[in-house]
């Protein structure tokens, strides 16, 4: 691979470089670097949210997470907040997003499937945990389009990673 087409680390990281000579532009493809910020900060504040509640009440969260078979809760809370937080900062200024979004992936697969766990609730029980199943498999599909088309324009990864001059 040349380096005209980036190392490994770095199409993971930021995507394939673009070259506007190998790659014409489509008329029907239009950017949207405002939607994508916004898009991305929207997304980020859950994680945000999340990740600074388990800051603020450690011992709380624990205790939650010890009631759904968690081992070693008192460790794990931290790791959770840190992953929330890392991953929210990362959509934030879009620096790494595609790795930020691919490790928040990471971290609500898991969530999702022990903490929401619908399956197992009878009848009214079950509604709360449908709907947080389903919006954590909303933001699993925003994360994924973070990694698809990356953060946009207005990132810092964007300006680690200018296209190609012609």
């Amino acid at each position: 691979m040349s380096m005209q087409h980036g190392t490994v680390p770095e199409r993971l990281a930021f995507g394939r470089i673009e070259d506007h000579r190998r790659d014409p532009v489509e008329i029907h493809l239009a950017p949207r670097p405002t939607t994508a910020l916004v898009g991305r900060v929207l997304l980020a504040g859950i994680f945000v949210v999340s990740g600074l509640a388990k800051v603020m009440d450690p011992g709380g969260t624990a205790e939650h997470m010890a009631a759904a078979g968690i081992p070693a809760p008192h460790l794990l809370v931290w790791v959770a907040a840190a992953a929330e937080l890392a991953g929210a900062a990362s959509l934030l200024g879009g620096f790494l997003a595609r790795v930020g979004a691919f490790g928040l992936i990471l971290f609500l697969v898991p969530t999702t499937l022990l903490f929401h766990d619908f399956w197992n609730y009878q009848g009214a029980a079950a509604v709360p945990q449908i709907a947080n199943f389903m919006k954590n498999l909303g933001l699993i599909g925003g994360l994924t389009l973070i990694i698809a088309h990356g953060p946009g324009r207005y990132s810092v990864d964007h300006l680690l990673r200018a296209p190609l001059q012609a």
